[in-house]
């Protein structure tokens, strides 16, 4: 009885795994997309300021992506736990 349960809920943290390592490609991708469409409406408001939006933009656009592999690395991390 105690190794299906076991046997159960590692299958079931498996699929855990693999949704949370997707939401954390999608939460990047619509990071990343806001960040994006967000310096383009300011660069067009304020194009003497174009230089510093972009690195701004950057440096947020490679923070979420740094979070977004640590969530995928943490899902795989778990599916590949046994």
């Amino acid at each position: 009885m105690l190794n299906t349960l076991v046997q159960n809920a590692s299958e079931v943290s498996h699929g855990v795994a693999a949704i949370g390592a997707g939401l954390a490609a999608i939460g990047a991708g619509i990071g990343i997309g806001k960040i994006a469409g967000d310096a383009n409406i300011a660069m067009a408001r304020q194009p003497e300021m174009k230089g510093d939006i972009r690195a701004s933009s950057l440096l947020f656009a490679v923070l979420v992506e740094g979070v977004a592999l640590f969530g995928v690395v943490v899902g795989l991390l778990f599916w590949l736990k046994q």
